[in-house]
């Protein structure tokens, strides 16, 4: 299995008590575009991405709908604003945490 200590360092940043099987699940999920720098990020200032993280990971995975999904995406958002490049796992691990999903995960 890969080794995915950054990924549990980073969330850890915002998170207390990582839930490491809940971030190996995240990266599992995300597959092969976490090699992709860009793909790798989410950017709070562009509505499309946005839009993407909302219809895809909240949505089915998280199984969120959308004021739902909306009011929590910008509640990571103000919580990792301080962060000029918000990795895509601590994001979603982050939106799991906030929307009370995490059990979505395991």
């Amino acid at each position: 299995m890969a080794d995915n200590s950054q990924y549990y360092d980073d969330v850890d940043k915002f998170a207390g008590n990582v839930n490491n099987a809940a971030v190996d699940a995240i990266v599992k999920y995300c597959g092969i575009a976490l090699r992709s720098k860009d793909a790798s990020l989410v950017s709070c200032s562009d509505p499309v991405e946005l839009g993407r993280v909302r219809d895809g990971f909240a949505s089915k995975k998280l199984g969120l709908a959308g004021d739902a999904a909306d009011k929590a995406i910008a509640a990571v958002c103000e919580k990792m604003k301080d962060d000029r490049q918000k990795s895509r796992v601590t994001f979603y691990y982050l939106l799991a945490e906030e929307s009370d999903t995490m059990s979505a995960l395991a």
